[in-house]
C-alpha cells in the first residue's frame, strides 16, 4: 500500500501544479494576442448608430473589466476573482455572465461528445479486438483495415464538410447546421427531441467515423501484441475455447491502455470539436470559444478554456486513482517505482 499513496500523492501534486499554471496561462495568452477587445464592441456601437455617448460607454466598459490597469493587476483581480467562483461578465454580451455563457454551450457540447466518444470507443474496441485476434483467418475482417487507415488519417472536419454537401446540400437528408429548428421551443417532447437529433446527425457522424477508426487500430494493434503472451499460451495449453481465451484474457488486458484513452477522451468531451461545432454552427463549448476568439472576449476566453484544462486534468487525476483498483501491479509497488 506504500507504493499506491505515493502513486496517489505524486499525482495529486501534478494535478495542483497543473491547475496553477493553467490559470496563469490562461490569463496571461489572450493578452499577448494583437488587437483590442471594446475594438469590435465600438464597431457593434457604430454599426447601429450608436455613436453618441458611445466613448463613454467603452470609457466606463475599460473601467468595468479592468482594461486601464496593468496586467500584473489585472491578473492579481483575477485571481481574487476566482478564488469567489466568479467567472466574471462577457465583454461582448454584457450583461451576461461567462457561468451562463457556459451554462447553455456545455449541455450541447456533451451530448454530442459524449455520446459519439461512447458509441465510437465501444465499437472500435471490440471490432478492433475481433479483427486483431481472428483477422488473418478471415478476408472480410482483415479488409476492414485499410478502412480503418483511412478514417483514421482522414481530418474529422474535412469528413464534415463532405457529408454536409452530400447529405445536407447535395441530398437533403439532414439540417446544413444549428442544434435544432429555429422557432422551435425547446422541451423534451418527441418532435423536439427528433429534430435535435436529425441536427446532431452529421457533427455526430463525422466524429464517430473518425474516432472509430484509431480505437479500432488501437484494439486491434494492442491484441496482435498480446497474442504471443505467456499467460495466453498457458490458457490454450490448458485447453481452453479459443472465445474464452480471447475475452477473459487478452481483451481484458487490452482493455486497460483503452480504457486510460476512453478517460482522457472523455476529459477533452467539455472542450468540444471546435472546427466541427464551427462548420456546423452547433452551439457548444467550441463554437463559443470560436466567437470569443474573434471577438477578443478575454473572460469567455479564460473561463472557457480553464474549463477544458480542469476537465482534462481531473479526468486523469480520476484515472490516476481508478488505475490502481484496474491493475494490481500499481496497487502493490514497492515505493518509487508506480
Amino acid at each position: 500500500m506504500t507504493g499506491y499513496l505515493s502513486h496517489l500523492v505524486e499525482r495529486f501534486v501534478i494535478f495542483v501544479v497543473t491547475i496553477v499554471l493553467s490559470v496563469t496561462v490562461v490569463f496571461f495568452v489572450p493578452r499577448m494576442v494583437p488587437g483590442d477587445p471594446l475594438g469590435a464592441l465600438s464597431l457593434k456601437l457604430a454599426q447601429v448608430g450608436g455613436n453618441l455617448g458611445g466613448k463613454a460607454l467603452i470609457d466606463e466598459y475599460t473601467r468595468r473589466f479592468g482594461l486601464d490597469k496593468s496586467p500584473g493587476e489585472q491578473y492579481v483581480a483575477y485571481l481574487r476573482q476566482l478564488a469567489q467562483g466568479d467567472l466574471g461578465y462577457s465583454i461582448s454580451v454584457f450583461p451576461t455572465t461567462v457561468g451562463e455563457l457556459l451554462a447553455q454551450a456545455i449541455p450541447w457540447t456533451v451530448g454530442l461528445l459524449l455520446t459519439t466518444t461512447i458509441i465510437s470507443w465501444a465499437l472500435g474496441s471490440v471490432i478492433g479486438g475481433v479483427v486483431g485476434w481472428t483477422g488473418g483467418r478471415s478476408p472480410v475482417l482483415q479488409a476492414l483495415v485499410p478502412v480503418a487507415l483511412v478514417l483514421y488519417t482522414i481530418p474529422y472536419y474535412i469528413l464534415a464538410i463532405v457529408l454536409v454537401f452530400l447529405l445536407a446540400f447535395l441530398w437533403p437528408v439532414f439540417p446544413i447546421s444549428g442544434a435544432y429548428t429555429v422557432g422551435l421551443r425547446p422541451s423534451l417532447s418527441p418532435a423536439f427531441v427528433l429534430d435535435v437529433v436529425r441536427h446532431a446527425a452529421l457533427p455526430a457522424l463525422s466524429i464517430v467515423l473518425v474516432s472509430l477508426g484509431w480505437w479500432f487500430l488501437s484494439m486491434r494493434s494492442l491484441i496482435v501484441s498480446l497474442k504471443g503472451e505467456d499467460y495466453i499460451t498457458w490458457a490454450e495449453a490448458k485447453g481452453l475455447p479459443p472465445r474464452r481465451i480471447f475475452w477473459a484474457y487478452a481483451f481484458r488486458n487490452a482493455l486497460l491502455p483503452q480504457a486510460t484513452g476512453l478517460a482522457l477522451s472523455l476529459g477533452h468531451i467539455v472542450g468540444g470539436a471546435l472546427v466541427t461545432e464551427t462548420i456546423f454552427g452547433y452551439p457548444g463549448l467550441g463554437y463559443l470559444i470560436f466567437n470569443s476568439i474573434k471577438s477578443l472576449d478575454f473572460p469567455v476566453i479564460q473561463g472557457s478554456i480553464l474549463l477544458i484544462i480542469v476537465s482534462v486534468a481531473v479526468a486523469n487525476l480520476v484515472m490516476d486513482l481508478v488505475y490502481p483498483l484496474i491493475d494490481p501491479r500499481i496497487r502493490y509497488a514497492p515505493a518509487g517505482r508506480s
